[in-house]
């Protein structure tokens, strides 16, 4: 069964957890072309870091097999990442994707999905929404 607007409102379990490390946001910086700026107060992550967090959610949404999403078939369409406050080393977060909202034209489908990050004592820290287009073939 295709993903339908009737998934609107499905959530999935938490991903494992994710420990923030001062290595992995340099990491990450080396490959943005900007490394960290260290010195004058604590090193914070990269806004788009939140990309890495929310990654393994978005995993799940594409490998349920409810959905009969094809990856390939897949565009990233938009995205936005709002913080309650920035991702630090030390930080052992845990990422709940949630399906918001679902549209098919023909055999387009548009999905809108929500993922909050929290933080080891629940804490929300980020939540990244962004909406994907799936082509889905046509039926032979």
């Amino acid at each position: 069964m295709p993903i339908t607007p009737d998934h609107a409102g499905k959530s999935y379990a938490p991903t494992r957890a994710y420990e923030v490390t001062h290595g992995k946001l340099a990491e990450f910086a080396a490959a943005l072309g900007d490394p960290l700026v260290e010195g004058s107060g604590p090193v914070v992550a990269p806004p788009t870091f939140g990309a890495v967090v929310t990654g393994p959610a978005w995993d799940v949404l594409f490998t349920d097999p409810e959905l009969g999403l094809t990856l390939s078939r897949v565009v990233h369409a938009d995205q936005q990442f709002r913080y309650h406050r920035p991702l630090e080393p030390g930080d052992v977060v845990t990422a709940t994707l949630s399906i918001t909202k679902v549209r098919v034209r023909g055999t387009t489908e548009i999905i809108t999905t929500s993922v909050e990050v929290r933080d080891a004592v629940e804490q929300p820290v980020l939540v990244a929404d962004a909406t994907f287009v799936h082509s889905r073939e046509e039926a032979a």
